[in-house]
């Protein structure tokens, strides 16, 4: 098979707003929060209380399910708060930071010359396991199984996502002892996807199988290169890991720490000037967004993540634990009486009726958060088929979900989806139905029936 990926349906979102390749320090956060909902079908068991000291990389909790992954603070510093909900369901942690940072040291760890189970112990000991996460069901990987492959993707394909060939630069090192490390876990190949003409740190790497991908969006989600390198079978498990997070696993092997550095990009249209940002996992994102970011009175709405599949964050929430992007756009909380049976020259749709955004193709929108409709019943259209590239029949699989048919979820490919692979669909669809929440349920209905 060809190592050349080329996807042809999708749909490119051009937005405006992309971020500037410069990098500035953020504000150092005074507080940074750690929310176990960032880490999906986890039930946490607290380890460090609230009130206790913890050190950057200092377990927080581990897996009720699973005692041995556990997850570990981003930042030296007392934990100052315990947020419950309903039934005393921990919510989040909040950690007031150190001013100076202190880090637990796991020690150097000599890859090349560890078994596949030392590895794995080394990782979740630190908490770096909850970096890997495993298809089917995009949730944790679970540790006691072995994947028939790890895929990782360093094309990102989605609206104003951060470039990954700029952010990576430099951590080629850490790249590699990440990369080595994982491939003494699977006794298959490490599949490493880069852009067709990118500059790509990882291209370089030894002990992969490289992969150059073209096309428009979702072409850079790891589902899609899953479905178009080594579909998952009944009984079959793939891992993922994103690239940024590699870095995370190649700096503790090589130096024994946890170091939960992100470079984050904030863009969109409502930031007036955007950039990256040098930060960590769980800091305030108003350390980011009010240095000369957006007003703050303005009308917008703050997205940790990108605009398709990201989650909203208050302007004193904070970066959740897989996210290197923070979108701010305009909220969509206005209506234009009868706008739909007038010509529309500032929106994006796939439709040609009334919208003449397919004569532009290039054109750079600046789109709020609007539906442009209501939740009625499904409408079939043939819109979902023309930016799905997967083998897979969208609607049938969204229908499946919904009347919970596990056998027709188990024909149809469940075991390869993910929410973010029904990202565009959703954005098209004339019904306004919530797919990725649809496509969540159906994954949670399957764990908790097959396993």
């Amino acid at each position: 098979m060809s190592n050349d990926i080329r996807i042809k349906k999708g749909l490119d979102i051009k937005l405006i707003g992309e971020a500037e390749k410069t990098v500035e320090q953020a504000i150092i956060s005074n507080y940074c929060t750690v929310r176990p909902e960032d880490f999906h079908g986890v039930i946490p068991k607290l380890i460090a209380k609230e009130g206790t000291s913890v050190e950057a990389g200092g377990t927080l909790f581990y897996d009720k399910a699973n005692e041995n992954i556990k997850f570990s603070s981003p930042v030296s510093g007392k934990i100052v708060e315990v947020v419950r909900g309903p039934k005393r369901r921990i919510d989040a942690l909040r950690i007031e930071a150190d001013k100076s940072q202190s880090y637990k040291d796991y020690g150097k760890f000599n890859v090349d010359a560890a078994k596949a189970e030392e590895v794995k112990e080394h990782l979740l000991e630190s908490g770096c396991w909850p970096f890997i996460k495993q298809r089917p069901y995009d949730v944790i990987a679970n540790p006691e199984k072995s994947p028939k492959a790890i895929f990782i993707s360093a094309y990102a394909s989605a609206p104003l996502a951060a470039d990954l060939d700029f952010t990576l630069q430099g951590k080629e090192a850490e790249l590699q002892a990440a990369v080595n490390a994982l491939g003494k876990l699977t006794e298959g190949k490490v599949h490493v996807s880069v852009g067709k003409n990118s500059n790509s740190p990882l291209a370089g790497l030894s002990g992969i199988t490289l992969h150059k991908v073209s096309g428009p969006h979702p072409s850079g989600n790891v589902g899609t290169q899953i479905n178009k390198i080594d579909p998952i079978n009944k009984g079959e498990i793939v891992w993922t890991v994103n690239a940024q997070d590699l870095v995370i696993i190649g700096e503790l092997l090589l130096t024994g720490k946890f170091n939960a550095e992100r470079i984050v990009a904030l863009v969109g249209s409502s930031v007036q000037k955007p950039r990256y940002f040098k930060t960590s996992i769980g800091s305030e994102v108003a350390t980011m967004v009010y240095d000369k970011g957006v007003e703050k009175d303005g009308n917008d709405r703050i997205i940790s993540g990108n605009v398709l599949s990201g989650k909203q964050v208050q302007a004193d929430g904070s970066l959740d634990y897989y996210s290197n992007i923070i979108s701010i756009i305009p909220e969509g909380d206005d209506y234009e009486f009868f706008g739909w049976t007038k010509p529309i020259f500032n929106k994006l749709s796939i439709s040609r009726a009334l919208t003449f955004s397919w004569l532009n193709p290039k054109k750079e929108y600046a789109l709020n958060t609007n539906t442009n409709g209501e939740h009625r019943a499904f409408v079939t259209t043939g819109t979902y088929e023309e930016v799905f590239p997967l083998d897979i029949y969208p609607m049938q699989v969204l229908k499946a979900c919904m009347y919970q048919d596990l056998d027709e979820m188990e024909a149809l490919g469940m075991y390869e989806l993910a929410p973010e692979d029904f990202a565009l669909t959703e954005f098209v669809c004339v019904s306004k139905q919530p797919h990725q929440k649809i496509i969540r349920a159906g994954l949670d209905l399957m764990l908790k029936e097959i396993g």
